[in-house]
């Protein structure tokens, strides 16, 4: 045969399929026959779960509920205490009427008052001497300074000469004589004692985002295989990233809801300073909480139980059980954990529960130690109470509050006790008692415009036609905000 001319670099062909070192082109050798190796690659079409699912939403689903409102604000009344009781109280040992005198610290202040009357019979205790107790009548009462002088029915004085300070005195009961109508100026002298309800309130946030592609760029069409964080999978285009978009937002809408935080009013004149957008968002003034909304974390930390330092012991967890005891006693809860004290627990459990050699707790299949073995626990009851316990996601990732590089996390949060069912407020708007999820969202919505999750295109590609910008602008925005109620009830548990 004849030879080409010119030849293409060292290539010579032949008449038969036969491999030779003159017609083999070897992109390794880095000479001039690799011309084609960097558009030649072998591309898997599917992409690879890294992360597996990613996305961190769901608690408030699993929790809660979410509901409409209209207003710029949400307020709530939760009912007080039934009994009379009063912390912070001394016993005075000298001056008038010595070791019979009791003066409630705090008095003065606007939510504090003394409604102990004259007659009523009264326990008073001092936590750092728990053999002290003594019951008491009351036979004078100053409302306006918390002085009460009392007489115990058992000893001369209820302090022997030592004054008590911080003890504890609350109302059993009373006491009158026979054929009397009243404390001295009849019945009405016996002061009526009106509920005091505990107001709270919260503000919803605008949370927005946003995601834009360029005409130019769809044009360039890339499918790609995806399995999507919500069970869903199939082929995407330059979607793909507004896909990815729209889950971040999502979880947004929770984690803002978990982490919120309302500003202090020095704060707010500051953020006013940097960004004029919220000069007058909530009036002018620098009115502490017109700017941030109340997370569950701020909540619990305002009014809950924090349990500090969790250990994994059963003692400590028997100090939960008190703290529900103190509070409403709700039977069922839920407890959110990060692993770490996902696995404390699994342990104390284990070991309450010993079988086998070793201690060793069996499960799954009827506690045989030839079957499989089971160390973990997703629910138990202590006392009277029941738990279900799970893995919060949020605390364990590493691109949030979870620890990026072992099982201890890397911040203070490892986990949060919920109280199951609903709880019974008074709602402001309907002027009526209400039950509630102790957690739910409230968002922005009218006739006109429901803002719980909104989103449009705005741009001249992908089907808008809006403006002339060469673009497809996807705009995502919701309004919303977290009600924590009954949170006496909830208990976060922190490093």
């Amino acid at each position: 045969m004849g030879v080409l001319s010119p030849q293409f670099g060292s290539l010579i062909p032949t008449a038969a399929p036969v491999t030779l070192s003159s017609n083999y082109l070897n992109f390794n050798s880095g000479g001039g026959n690799d011309f084609a190796q960097q558009y030649l690659p072998e591309i898997y079409e599917a992409e690879v779960e890294r992360y597996g699912n990613r996305t961190v939403g769901g608690f408030l689903r699993m929790v809660g509920a979410e509901m409409p409102m209209m207003s710029d604000q949400v307020v709530w009344s939760e009912q007080n205490r039934l009994h009379i009781s009063y912390d912070n109280v001394v016993s005075n040992a000298v001056g008038v009427n010595a070791g019979n005198r009791l003066t409630i610290q705090g008095i003065n202040t606007s939510t504090l008052r003394n409604v102990i009357a004259v007659n009523d019979t009264i326990v008073i205790m001092d936590p750092s001497d728990p053999a002290f107790t003594c019951k008491a009548i009351v036979t004078a009462s100053v409302a306006a300074t918390g002085v009460v002088d009392v007489l115990a029915y058992n000893r001369t004085a209820v302090n022997a000469g030592v004054e008590r300070a911080g003890c504890k005195i609350f109302v059993y009961g009373s006491e009158f004589a026979k054929g009397v109508s009243g404390t001295g100026a009849g019945i009405d002298a016996i002061p009526a004692i009106e509920p005091q309800l505990t107001t709270f309130s919260n503000k919803p946030i605008i949370i927005r985002n946003r995601y834009a592609v360029s005409g130019s760029d769809t044009a360039q069409i890339g499918w790609v295989e995806v399995a999507g964080e919500d069970g869903t999978s199939g082929y995407l285009w330059y979607l793909k990233a507004e896909g990815e978009t729209r889950m971040r937002f999502e979880d947004y809408l929770e984690m803002a809801m978990i982490e919120g935080e309302l500003a202090t009013s020095g704060q707010v004149t500051a953020i006013r300073g940097a960004l004029t957008q919220f000069a007058n968002q909530g009036g002018n003034g620098a009115t502490a909480g017109s700017i941030g909304t109340e997370g569950l974390f701020a909540a619990i930390n305002n009014g809950g139980n924090v349990l500090s330092g969790y250990s994994g012991s059963l003692q400590d967890f028997d100090s939960v059980l008190q703290l529900l005891d103190s509070q409403g006693a709700i039977e069922e809860n839920m407890l959110f954990l990060d692993r770490k004290t996902e696995l404390l627990f699994d342990n104390m459990l284990a070991q309450q529960n010993s079988y086998g050699a070793g201690g060793t707790s069996y499960g799954v299949f009827e506690n045989s130690e030839d079957m499989a073995l089971n160390l973990g626990f997703s629910g138990f009851r202590r006392g009277s109470y029941d738990f279900y316990k799970t893995s919060w996601k949020y605390l364990n990732d590493a691109s949030l509050r979870g620890g990026s590089t072992n099982f201890v996390n890397g911040d203070n949060i490892d986990g949060v006790l919920v109280p199951a069912g609903t709880s019974t407020v008074y709602d402001q708007l309907l002027g009526t008692n209400i039950r509630r999820p102790f957690l739910h969202v409230r968002y922005r919505a009218s006739q006109a415009d429901d803002r719980r999750m909104k989103s449009w295109l705005t741009g001249s590609v992908g089907g808008a036609a809006t403006s002339a910008l060469d673009a497809m602008e996807v705009n995502f925005l919701s309004e919303r905000c977290l009600c924590t109620q009954a949170r006496n009830n909830f208990v976060l548990f922190t490093a």
